[in-house]
């Protein structure tokens, strides 16, 4: 490894990606610099995922930049332990949610989700400035009320969606965390959106955050994604296998 070092070849690498490669060595083991590093990067990640989402705090941001109406919302997971045992709870609204969600007016275009997922940092950090980004994009799109949902998986877009009668549905949702990527926000639409869809029927946009997808590349893909998705009235792994656009006068399916 002091090799590789020496000749700059872990330099180049390190240079294309934020991963561990290269590091150097005293004796049989890593420096202690490198060890810290890790350390801290663990962290990171532990706290990303156990962080409990302010959700009174980001429904005010969001209110603030967009001017748009904000519904919280809690999945069916009483808490963060039993939301990291018990995936099934997180795909679905618990009784007051859904009462709530039910006494809205239904039939919108399409509705936006912020799920606090594996990492709220992701959320507090990027939500609302994406937003900022994607709404004026939507001028013409009809919009439900943004639904913040506090331990919550993708999955429950779909019960939001349905209740709604949205046309479709957009989750944003913290990543998984990784050792390089607290914060990572990823987007997930899905058109129709009902209980039972799979992630197969999702186009998913990731690694929404400072050292990757920025906001405005974040906003063009799913601008992109929201148009393709009309047209060929689907979303996920069937939708390539249709053109994004038909000749004039043959009906879609």
């Amino acid at each position: 490894m002091s090799d590789l070092v020496h000749n700059g070849i872990a330099a180049k690498l390190q240079s294309l990606t934020p991963a561990r490669v290269g590091l150097g060595r005293t004796g049989i083991s890593l420096e202690t610099r490198d060890v810290l590093e890790f350390q801290l990067a663990h962290a990171r990640a532990r706290d990303a995922v156990h962080a409990r989402l302010d959700v009174a705090g980001l429904a005010a941001a969001i209110e603030t930049t967009t001017c748009s109406t904000v519904l919280q919302l809690h999945s069916a997971a009483a808490n963060r332990v039993q939301y990291l045992q018990r995936p099934d709870l997180g795909r679905q609204l618990n009784e007051a949610s859904r009462k709530l969600l039910s006494a809205q007016s239904s039939g919108a275009d399409l509705v936006l989700i912020v799920a606090d997922g594996l990492s709220s940092f992701a959320i507090e950090r990027h939500v609302p400035a994406v937003l900022n980004e994607l709404l004026p994009r939507l001028a013409t799109t009809s919009l439900a009320p943004i639904c913040i949902v506090e331990q919550a998986r993708v999955a429950i877009g779909d019960e939001i969606g349905q209740t709604l009668g949205a046309q479709l549905s957009i989750v944003f949702i913290g990543e998984r965390p990784g050792l390089s990527s607290p914060d990572s926000l990823g987007a997930y639409i899905t058109w129709q959106p009902r209980s039972g869809r799979t992630d197969a029927e999702r186009v998913c946009i990731s690694n929404i955050r400072t050292e990757g997808l920025s906001y405005t590349q974040a906003a063009s893909q799913l601008e992109r994604a929201i148009t393709q998705a009309r047209e060929r009235r689907l979303t996920g792994v069937a939708s390539h296998s249709i053109p994004a656009s038909l000749p004039a006068g043959e009906e879609k399916l």
